[in-house]
């Protein structure tokens, strides 16, 4: 069951972000799917549909996430909460170098992995982006 978002809280959340995803620091300017409200903590889970629990996503991030909380991180074998951008700094957890978006903690590992943030298309959009000078943009900087 899904909470609906209303457009005023949709809006706060959008107001927020500074138009930029906060997962992968994309602008909404810069993406053909738009943007969409994913509850950080999934509903089923205990979470709410309230501002302090939600972000501005991409279609993939949003999809690859689902309902997920976590993952069993690589480096330790240990079940890891995912990014999240209410609590956590994107540059505490993840850096880019060139259109890769490297992880630095096991959160950023397990955020990047199972959010697919390095998966071929989505490095191909980064690439492009960077080329012609939007990414990250100077909104994405400041969320980083």
């Amino acid at each position: 069951m899904t909470s609906y978002v209303s457009p005023e809280l949709r809006q706060s959340v959008k107001s927020r972000a500074n138009s930029v995803r906060e997962y992968c620091l994309i602008h909404e300017e810069d993406t053909f799917l738009g943007c969409q409200v994913d509850h950080i903590i999934a509903e089923k889970h205990g979470g709410s549909t309230v501002v302090e629990n939600l972000a501005y996503a991409c279609t993939f991030c949003n999809r690859f996430k689902g309902t997920d909380v976590g993952s069993i991180a690589d480096t330790s074998g240990e079940f890891t909460r995912f990014f999240n951008p209410r609590t956590d700094r994107w540059r505490d957890h993840f850096a880019l170098n060139g259109s890769t978006i490297e992880p630095l903690s096991p959160i950023g590992e397990v955020t990047a992995r199972i959010l697919g943030f390095n998966n071929s298309e989505r490095l191909l959009e980064r690439e492009y982006l960077r080329e012609i000078g939007r990414y990250p943009s100077e909104a994405a900087e400041e969320i980083g």
